[in-house]
């Protein structure tokens, strides 16, 4: 399969884990030995700048912390849009993440926006290959937007919606079928 870095993971209508269910997930890394990427829907309750100060400039006040997936939940991702060629490490064009060894205080000066995420999705070698063959995900084209959306609990029916076909008419499925 070919590398999927820069493109998005939708949770297919099958995938019921709870840790996935109806996520949209950036893939940042995809390659023989596995693949990682952030869910980038799951808003947490917690204001980012009470638990990283350091990055208060870059991520905006009020700002909250995002869950970017089930892996080392206590560590932090930040994703973000650059400025200028060279900074971070690129997902999709200007999108992708910050460096771990950036001194994060110079980081609001790199970047046009950011997003932090307590910890990531992940999969073993040829472990996502196999969901994807068995239907769990549905590959889209990513927008920048996506990663830095304001209503994420649209953001899976929005993707479905741009992919159009039959993918605009399961956009429209509700969260629980059994209840239409």
């Amino acid at each position: 399969m070919a590398p999927l870095r820069g493109q998005l993971l939708v949770a297919g209508p099958a995938l019921i884990d709870p840790n996935f269910h109806r996520t949209v997930v950036l893939v940042c890394e995809h390659d023989e030995e596995g693949a990682m990427g952030l869910v980038l829907n799951r808003p947490s309750p917690i204001l980012a700048e009470q638990a990283i100060p350091e990055l208060e400039d870059a991520l905006g006040q009020g700002d909250r912390l995002w869950m970017g997936g089930p892996v080392q939940t206590t560590s932090v991702v930040v994703l973000a849009e650059f400025d200028e060629a060279g900074e971070g490490m690129r997902v999709a064009g200007d999108v992708g993440l910050v460096l771990p060894d950036a001194d994060l205080e110079s980081v609001a000066t790199a970047v046009r926006r950011a997003r932090a995420f307590l910890g990531y999705a992940g999969w073993g070698g040829g472990q996502l290959d196999g969901e994807l063959a068995g239907d769990d995900w549905i590959v889209a084209d990513f927008a920048p937007e996506d990663a830095f959306t304001d209503e994420p609990e649209q953001l899976w029916s929005r993707v479905l919606e741009r992919k159009g076909g039959s993918y605009a008419l399961l956009a429209t499925m509700p969260p629980d079928p059994s209840v239409n």
